[in-house]
């Protein structure tokens, strides 16, 4: 992500829940303006500890920009971290 807007927004996210390796996987999500982002494709997703809490970040984009939008296992909310314009190389 180059150029990249660091934020710290709570969304709402919809998310599809399944089996195997990708068991969870947002499909698209609301911004505080009312802007709905659809996610045309996930890039990295891992775990990661803040603190003593489990959050579950994800790298995804809808092809015009790029997000990192992560959800915290124990709270059980969704936030949107950065924002980049997408680079194609």
């Amino acid at each position: 992500m180059d150029d990249e807007l660091f934020l710290n927004e709570r969304i709402k996210v919809v998310v599809v829940f399944g089996e195997g390796l990708n068991p969870c996987q947002p499909i698209k999500f609301r911004r505080a303006n009312c802007r709905e982002v659809t996610i045309t494709e996930i890039g990295l997703r891992h775990p990661c500890l803040k603190g003593k809490r489990m959050m579950h970040i994800f790298d995804v984009t809808d092809g015009q920009a790029d997000y990192r939008i992560e959800f915290d296992a124990e709270r059980l909310n969704w936030t949107l971290t950065r924002e980049a314009d997408h680079q194609d190389a």
